[in-house]
Order: structure tokens, then sequence, then C-alpha cells
């Protein structure tokens, strides 16, 4: 693929060893099933995590890479990566979409559109998907047609609005209250697009990706989580905390998320 096309594509994917990588089980096709299925499978195998980052890397773009290092290498990625992976999928089946830049808003202070995520089109309605916002992220294709209602994921609860502006503002609900994501509108965007904001990620010294090792795998009931060497899983409602010492890092990812 050159980079610079809006469709993502690359010479060395593999539908079926994608599949395989994600543990999608089932007959593939461009429907909305296929997209519900993909992305909660990819969610549940695939991890966020920013080790090339925290090795003083500049993630990679190129398509071809990007699917070496998580479907060939089983390694997982940031949203670019993550969500780049699923675009690839989704341009293979046939279900159209397109890359929209969104604001995230879990910063104190205001940020520029520096994440990814895909709209994707089924039986007639767009879908939100993102595999690549961490913790807070949603768990399966979000219709865009309701507006401001309560969307219950498995344990998550999300509020898809619009504003006046026409900007959409993604939330999820937590201890109560409602907390902002991050905002997008539906200009899309071609894969170049993101060059500046990935270099930005990977290399500003305010990147929260440069100053914390995350690592994020969703799971069916819930979540595990690790933040520097503090490691959360939470499942069911019941959350459990433990502290690792820097030296046991690399054998607990390996054992925790399968990631060396």
């Amino acid at each position: 693929m050159v980079i610079g096309e809006e469709t993502m594509k690359a010479d060395n994917f593999d539908l079926q060893a994608y599949f395989s990588r994600i543990g999608f089980r089932g007959e593939p096709a461009a429907d909305f099933a296929t997209l519900k299925g993909m992305m909660r499978s990819q969610l549940f195998t695939v991890p966020f995590e920013n080790l090339d980052v925290q090795e003083g890397k500049v993630v990679s773009l190129v398509p071809e890479e990007i699917y070496e290092k998580i479907v060939e290498r089983q390694r997982g990625g940031y949203c670019y990566e993550v969500n780049g992976l699923f675009a690839m999928a989704l341009e293979a089946l046939g279900i159209p979409y397109r890359f929209v830049a969104a604001r995230p808003m879990t910063y104190p202070v205001r940020r520029p559109k520096t994440h990814m995520a895909v709209v994707a089109t089924a039986e007639g309605g767009q879908w939100l998907c993102d595999l690549g916002f961490g913790s807070y992220g949603i768990r399966e294709p979000l219709d865009m047609s309701g507006l401001d209602r309560e969307i219950r994921q498995g344990p998550a609860t999300f509020m898809l609005s619009r504003r006046e502006e026409g900007e959409y503002l993604l939330q999820s609900l937590g201890e109560g209250d409602w907390k902002n994501l991050y905002e997008f509108n539906l200009s899309p965007q071609e894969w170049v697009d993101f060059e500046p904001a990935n270099y930005l990620n990977s290399t500003h010294p305010d990147s929260i990706f440069k100053k914390l090792l995350l690592v994020v795998l969703q799971t069916p009931s819930g979540k595990e989580v690790l933040v520097g060497n503090r490691f959360k899983s939470v499942s069911g409602g019941k959350s459990v905390e433990l502290t690792l010492k820097r030296e046991d890092i690399p054998a607990f990812l390996q054992r925790k998320f399968s990631l060396r």
C-alpha cells in the first residue's frame, strides 16, 4: 500500500490468518454480525499496548509492518495499529468504512485530535468501531443513530451525543458520573493524515505513551490493565490490584498478556 490512500490494504494481509489470531469463528460476511463478532474477538485477544514507544521507537504506520507485528508476532498496539488492522479486515470483507480523527478528552487540558477511530457501514447503519482507546473504550460497534441514550455493552455503559457544532461526543458512565472520552466528526481522513499525531504520541515528552507503560486487554466480563507497575483486573464488578517490581514486569507481560 502507498501511504496516503483512504483505504487500508497490506500486501501481506491474510484474512484467515487474522481470524486465527483473534479467534474469530463462524462464516464471515459483509454484515453486522461479522462486524460485531470480529470487533469483540479482536478486543479480547489483541492487547492495547505501547511497548515500542516505551523502548524509544516511533510506531510504524506501514500497513504491512502493522500486520506483521500483530498477526505474525502476536503483539498488540495502540489506536492506529489495532484500528488499522481492523480496517484491513473490513477492506478484505467488503465492509465500507472511513477513518475519523478524534479529540481525546480524558486529559485535564484540551488536546489535538490525536486519536483515530473507524466508522463502518453495515446493513444500512453507521457504526462507531474503536479497538484502541485503552481501558475506557467501547466494547462493540456503537450505533451512531442512537443518540442521547444509555448504551450498555457488557460491564460498561456509554452515550453518544451530537453537539450543535456537529461534533459527536462519546461518554462513559462511571461511579454515577458521565466522563467525556472523545469528540469527533465524520470528515473522512486518509491514512497519511495520522502520521503527525502518531509521531507526537510516539516521541513527545508529554505523551502519556512516553511517560507510562500501558497495556489493556478487554475480557468478556471486564478488563485487565497495567499502568506503569500497577496491575488491575476487573471482572463482574469486582477488582483485584497489585504492584509489580520493575524486574518482574517482563515475565508478567508474557504470562498475563502473551507479550514479549
